[in-house]
């Protein structure tokens, strides 16, 4: 039985999901959509029903995103289906940084605890599963540094050719050598993400090249499991606001797609509302928001949160309509108050990326600017590991110039020295 297809989001055209597609002839984005009426007469979509029992795959307990299986792609058999037991991330709670950020009632769900170290991997199961049912003997991206990673490993598990394309001088060495550890060809342009996104799309057209970027709308489907597995572990009590961060806004559009499934499925009975944080120097999603979404015009990124240097978001439609629903907000916000707000949810000892930090910095400025009341429960979403950019801790730490530095201090091989130091550090 066909439980999905593929329909445009503008016009309503249909497309089979075997159509290796992804825009619409009118040009605009594809959704995923599924036939709830024959899901539901073929599977038990009840929340409980995801509570009670996990997902079994290959014998072993799945992740959180196979939970949620006859929601993402319903009706593939377990053999078809490329895992990595990725999801079950954690819901933090922190004094610390509930007290810097103002909101009392802060939720931190950590998707840097997926296998790869980013909320990319949710995506990458579906779109990788996909693309071996498609019988594709390649598969691409374009990345700063995390989709490359995700799309490397799981290429590798399913034993098929992976080739990333990344902008020179602008990925993390954390994130590169996934890809090259991985094994899949890595292509350094000469140029930004924007260029790299042109050459996925004519290497799609001209070469067969199946991608896995975000506008592969399969990799929306298992980040929806984000939002859901976060109801499941709040007991499906819906926060007031999710608050996260925002680049190719393949996020914003999933999310909220997963939430009008929720409200469509009796899952929910109220949206709650989403607050997408950008960083100031790559911020067209922001900019798009204060003219009321009249126009988009694409930037120069330029930003240390690396994961979401991007200027022109191939999402941006999907992303609208997500905003729409949600009664959403955009803020940015500078780079320097994303290392600030890092250094805060690293000495919490939960620790993230820069662009994950860019959540923590706008729930801060939204709550000081009132448009967050203290009061309200939100869930912030860390999107990457905090190792995935090594660098940016060692540069913020070694400076000695923010107030939150913490540099290594050299002393003698005295135990009088050692005590000196734990002395300092007790009294505080």
């Amino acid at each position: 039985m066909t439980y999905s297809c593929l329909r445009c989001i503008e016009c309503g055209r249909e497309y089979l999901l075997s159509d290796i597609r992804f825009t619409c002839t009118c040009g605009n984005l594809l959704d995923v959509s599924h036939d709830w009426q024959s899901v539901r007469a073929s599977f038990d979509l009840s929340r409980e029903q995801f509570g009670e029992h996990s997902a079994m795959l290959n014998g072993q307990p799945a992740g959180g995103v196979w939970r949620f299986r006859n929601m993402v792609l319903p009706g593939f058999p377990d053999e078809a289906i490329v895992s990595k037991q990725e999801g079950n991330t954690r819901l933090y709670r922190s004094k610390k940084v509930s007290l810097w950020t103002g909101c009392r009632n802060l939720f931190l769900k950590h998707e840097g605890e997926n296998p790869t170290g980013s909320f990319k991997d949710r995506g990458m199961t579906a779109a990788v599963t996909q693309a071996r049912a498609l019988g594709q003997r390649a598969v691409t991206c374009a990345s700063t540094g995390n989709t490359s990673a995700s799309l490397a490993a799981y290429a590798s598990e399913a034993e098929i050719a992976g080739l990333v394309l990344i902008p020179k001088g602008n990925v993390a060495v954390g994130k590169i050598s996934q890809a090259l550890a991985y094994g899949t060809k890595t292509l350094v342009v000469d140029g930004d993400f924007d260029d790299c996104m042109r050459l996925i799309r004519e290497a799609q057209e001209r070469l067969g090249a199946y991608p896995l970027n975000s506008i592969n709308p399969f990799r929306l489907e298992g980040q929806k499991t984000i939002v859901w597995e976060a109801l499941l572990q709040l007991r499906w009590r819906v926060p007031d606001w999710f608050v996260f961060p925002g680049g190719n806004l393949g996020n914003t559009s999933a999310f909220g797609k997963a939430l009008h499934e929720a409200v469509e499925l009796g899952w929910i009975d109220k949206m709650p509302r989403f607050a997408v944080i950008q960083a100031q120097g790559a911020s067209p999603f922001y900019e798009a928001f204060k003219n009321g979404f009249s126009t988009l015009r694409p930037q120069k990124a330029d930003t240390i949160a690396t994961a979401i240097k991007i200027g022109n978001p191939v999402n941006y439609s999907k992303a609208v309509r997500s905003l729409r629903w949600t009664n959403g907000i955009v803020e940015s916000v500078t780079d320097e108050e994303i290392l600030e707000a890092k250094a805060h949810v690293d000495a919490a000892g939960i620790g993230a990326e820069p662009a994950s930090c860019a959540t923590v910095a706008g729930l801060k400025k939204l709550v000081t600017a009132g448009i967050i009341d203290e009061g309200e429960t939100v869930v912030g979403i860390l999107t990457g590991n905090i190792l995935k950019d090594p660098q940016s801790i060692v540069d913020y730490h070694f400076a000695k110039t923010h107030p939150l530095a913490n540099p290594p201090v050299e002393i003698r091989a005295e135990i009088g020295d050692v005590e000196k130091i734990l002395s300092e550090r007790t009294e505080r």
